[in-house]
């Protein structure tokens, strides 16, 4: 049950919350959840904005960190269980960098042009043989009873020197994953959601979810 503020907060029907703004994220969250839940309703997933839910300030320094901070501040907003992530492109001769700061890597947080060129700026002497990195998610499940359990999932590759592919978002036209031969975002959405951090994280969480919702 509910309390009066988390009825006033929810939208009709809402039985799960994905603790997101970003509508290219809160798309793909449903694309891995959809299948994975086949019992939930679409119409009970709902995102942040759809629960009026403000932004929390992200100041973890891990993505599990970041992750439980957004899904608690839905918890603690609208009494419905929640589900984050936080994710982020990790290079292997920036000691791990952008990490965290990822979506802010130019200064300005979301202006994923702006983090993808200073990026390629940054590595534009460094060759191929160095140029390893890796996408890492950390999804986390946070409910209303106080039970928060946090999965992690890591899609290894290499930075090209310039984007190709107009699919996914942020960072996906520079990767290219571990044994293929097209950036990420020139994979089909059902290509990418099979190998990525993403895709394994929330693989990870859906049992636990799914128990959450019986």
């Amino acid at each position: 049950m509910t309390t009066g503020a988390a009825s006033a907060g929810a939208t009709p029907g809402a039985r799960l919350v994905l603790a997101t703004h970003n509508r290219h994220k809160l798309g793909e969250l449903r694309a891995i959840l959809a299948p994975l839940l086949p019992a939930l309703a679409p119409e009970a997933v709902v995102g942040a904005a759809d629960v009026g839910a403000p932004e929390p300030v992200e100041d973890g320094v891990t993505f599990a960190e970041n992750a439980l901070i957004k899904a608690r501040a839905i918890v603690a907003s609208t009494g419905l269980p929640a589900v984050a992530d936080d994710s982020g492109l990790c290079v292997d001769v920036l000691g791990g960098a952008p990490g965290v700061f990822s979506a802010r890597w130019a200064g300005r947080h979301g202006d994923d042009r702006a983090n993808l060129d200073l990026l390629l700026a940054q590595l534009a002497d460094v060759p191929e043989k160095h140029r390893g990195a890796r996408f890492a998610c950390a999804a986390a499940l946070v409910t209303p009873s106080g039970r928060e359990v946090v999965e992690e999932g890591t899609m290894p590759g290499t930075l090209l020197t310039s984007p190709r592919g107009d699919g996914g978002f942020g960072y996906d036209p520079i990767l290219q994953p571990d044994g293929e031969t097209r950036s990420s975002a020139e994979l089909t959405p059902e290509e990418k959601h099979a190998i990525s951090h993403r895709g394994k994280a929330f693989r990870a969480l859906a049992p636990h979810v799914a128990a959450e919702l019986r």
